[in-house]
């Protein structure tokens, strides 16, 4: 008889109910991997209720791993930064990083902006003149019947800051938005535009429909939607290091000039090839996406974000840049940042709350300043093994544990593997066929 593969009311079950159903008709052995599940819930049952509440139909949790890169000197200051991560080799690059730059000044940070961005979009049939000549006068009502969602924020110095009527009639009929800038402190501030810009659509509607600029026919205002911009090309943070090149020391056999120059020339590439630079702008947010992971707040949006800014120009770059210039060696990256440190997950999430804490409980700008740091850290990492050894040998040898946890091996057979490997080329075939051999021989030694 086929299992049943459908149901009715599935988030009425509880949790132990939706668990139930889902092992006993999609699992080989429902009591095995029911216990499995419910293995993974904290023992801290107020904790598990909270990330519970995180989602919907939730039924267990998801481990990533959480480390720390310490040895971060941004503007002076020295940090140890959370990462949450379950790719090899990104803690270890970027504590890496920051160790090679501590030496040589840090890294410095600046924000270049703070400002957040949210869009009412709306279709109106009328003379676009008319709207102009009276947008001070909306821009005034809008402002007005916002002010009880905006009281609070005015006072933490925040708000809502410029309002711009923009024109999409030429490549969309009777089209238009309000294209709205916001600052949110500390907030990543999603829900406080949301809101906002839902009164502005109320707000757009009825001064339409009562205006007397306007004739019958141009009284009518169709909202379609209001909803924040997750591209903030204003609210953008600049990460930079920066040293004479003879400073930079050694690669091995590769001197300070040569290294410069193949550096120098790896991130033009970046520049001038999207296949490249789509390569290493996933480097730099394989950085990124760990802090903001940790901190609670949504890498989704961190990359939607970057990602549209690294193509601001019409083709897609490198969101990292180099320059050698008298014999001085200068690396940076300009990205866009919108996060929190209070509100969302921020302050729910248990670990999130400790990630803050290890970072000093920063403002927003001071951990746009971090994650910036980390991404740049990352990549930095990532070409210097690029155009030095390859990238292949450390990551390799970083995932040189996770290929023995695949094939079961034991704690003896991982150190001789590692032994093994250390002057040696890692791949899946050769750790096996060692682990094999090795297995081999232990049998004949115990015959």
């Amino acid at each position: 008889m086929e299992k049943q593969k459908t149901i009715s009311g599935f988030s009425k079950l509880s949790k132990r109910g939706k668990i139930k159903w889902i092992v006993q008709n999609f699992f080989k052995d429902p009591e095995v991997v029911a216990k499995e599940l419910k293995s993974y819930w904290l023992t801290n049952e107020d904790q598990q209720k909270i990330i519970d509440g995180f989602s919907e139909n939730t039924i267990s949790n998801f481990y990533l791993p959480y480390g720390v890169a310490p040895n971060f000197l941004i503007n002076g200051k020295t940090y140890v930064i959370p990462m949450v991560t379950e790719e090899s080799s990104v803690v270890a690059a970027v504590s890496k990083a920051a160790k090679f730059w501590m030496n040589r000044g840090g890294f410095k940070a600046e924000i270049l902006g703070t400002k957040k961005v949210g869009q009412l979009h709306f279709s109106w049939n009328g003379e676009v003149k008319k709207l102009k000549a009276v947008f001070e006068e909306l821009k005034a009502a809008l402002k007005a019947d916002a002010q009880s969602i905006t009281a609070n924020m005015d006072k933490r110095g925040g708000g809502i800051q410029e309002i711009e009527l923009v024109d999409f009639t030429d490549i969309e009929a009777n089209y238009y938005q309000l294209r709205c800038n916001f600052e949110t402190c500390d907030s990543m501030g999603a829900n406080f535009i949301n809101s906002c810009l839902e009164s502005f659509g109320q707000t757009l509607t009825r001064f339409m429909a009562t205006h007397p600029n306007f004739a019958e026919a141009e009284k009518e205002v169709i909202i379609i939607m209001a909803i924040l911009s997750n591209y903030t090309p204003e609210c953008v943070v600049r990460a930079s290091v920066t040293c004479p090149i003879q400073d930079l020391g050694k690669f091995g056999e590769m001197d300070a000039e040569t290294f410069a120059f193949k550096f120098y020339k790896a991130i033009r590439i970046a520049e001038i090839d999207p296949y490249r630079a789509t390569t290493n702008n996933k480097g730099i947010f394989n950085g990124i996406d760990a802090v903001v992971m940790a901190t609670g707040n949504d890498f989704r949006a961190i990359e939607a974000g970057g990602h549209t800014y690294a193509a601001k120009d019409g083709q897609y770059r490198s969101l990292s840049h180099c320059s050698i210039k008298d014999g001085v060696f200068k690396f940076w990256l300009d990205v866009p940042l919108a996060l929190g440190t209070v509100g969302g997950l921020t302050s729910l999430h248990p670990v999130a709350k400790r990630s803050l804490e290890l970072l000093g409980n920063p403002s927003a700008q001071n951990l746009m300043e971090v994650i910036g740091v980390t991404g740049l850290a990352q990549n930095f990492a990532a070409v210097r093994s690029l155009v030095t050894t390859g990238i292949q040998k450390g990551h390799m040898k970083m995932h040189l544990i996770n290929i023995l946890n695949q094939l079961e091996a034991s704690e003896k057979e991982i150190k001789e593997a590692v032994l093994y490997f250390k002057d040696k080329v890692v791949s899946f075939s050769a750790v096996r066929e060692f682990i094999e051999l090795f297995r081999k021989r232990k049998m004949v030694v115990e015959n």
